[in-house]
């Protein structure tokens, strides 16, 4: 994957620092987004570096459409195209669904749903044949979990959307999937008020007998990225141990 260029969001922590990092150790510059964690961004890029790959870090909220105007145009600056593009980056409140008020919900649903259809429109004229998009996903989107209303509703309008995109990018070459993900113990989980209850809960769920890490998930976005997934797209990949398939 030498020469390969990818755009990885939200990929100072978590989920999408180990996709970062799987890409870079086989040979992908990066191009490393983050809104608010700066010094997080910066150290991820620096083992990128360290792995022989290029890295460009940039502070770009998903939501705004001038802030992402601004990065493509340091990513065209700097690399001239794009091969792989990995909308990770997610948020929302934790509510029940009576309590939720309308910014709410625009904000899941912009950062979470909206933001790809953004950074597709922006990526599409810097990809050729052989690209691939990638939107990170939840149980949420297709299971009921408390005070998830917004953030699941977002996921699954992602999902929903990632179908309409392979159709229509299919012709062009260019591959579009979802990568769901089980219960990762991550940043983001620590702002549930019943982290180790999930926790435990999916570790006594998932067959295979363990949780998912952060490091599962980059597995398969390596393997959605290379050419032996050619011929997958507008699908939904579950990474969860079996977790999802308990009764």
């Amino acid at each position: 994957m030498r020469g390969k260029v990818g755009l990885v969001t939200g990929s100072s922590r978590g989920i999408g620092k180990a996709i970062a990092l799987r890409l870079a150790e086989n040979g992908v510059d990066l191009v490393v987004n983050y809104v608010r964690h700066r010094q997080d961004a910066e150290a991820t890029a620096r083992l990128i570096e360290e792995k022989g790959a290029r890295c460009l870090v940039v502070k770009a909220n998903v939501a705004n459409d001038e802030d992402l105007q601004g990065m493509f145009a340091l990513i065209k600056s700097e690399f001239g195209h794009l091969d792989f593009l990995i909308s990770n980056a997610a948020s929302g409140v934790l509510k029940p669904a009576l309590e939720l008020s309308s910014r709410h919900w625009n904000w899941a649903m912009e950062i979470n749903a909206r933001a790809l259809l953004s950074l597709t429109q922006q990526a599409a004229p810097l990809m050729s044949k052989g690209a691939r998009i990638m939107a990170v996903s939840s149980m949420g989107a297709v299971r009921a979990v408390e005070n998830y209303t917004a953030v699941g509703a977002s996921k699954a309008a992602l999902e929903s959307l990632v179908r309409h995109l392979a159709v229509e990018l299919g012709p062009l070459g260019i591959n579009v999937n979802t990568i769901s993900a089980g219960a990762v113990d991550t940043e983001a989980l620590k702002k549930f008020p019943n982290r180790q209850q999930i926790l435990d809960g999916a570790l006594q769920r998932t067959p295979l007998g363990r949780l998912t890490t952060p490091e599962d998930v980059a597995d398969v976005a390596l393997f959605l990225c290379s050419d032996l997934a050619a011929m997958i797209q507008g699908q939904t990949i579950v990474v969860d141990g079996g977790y999802s398939i308990r009764a």
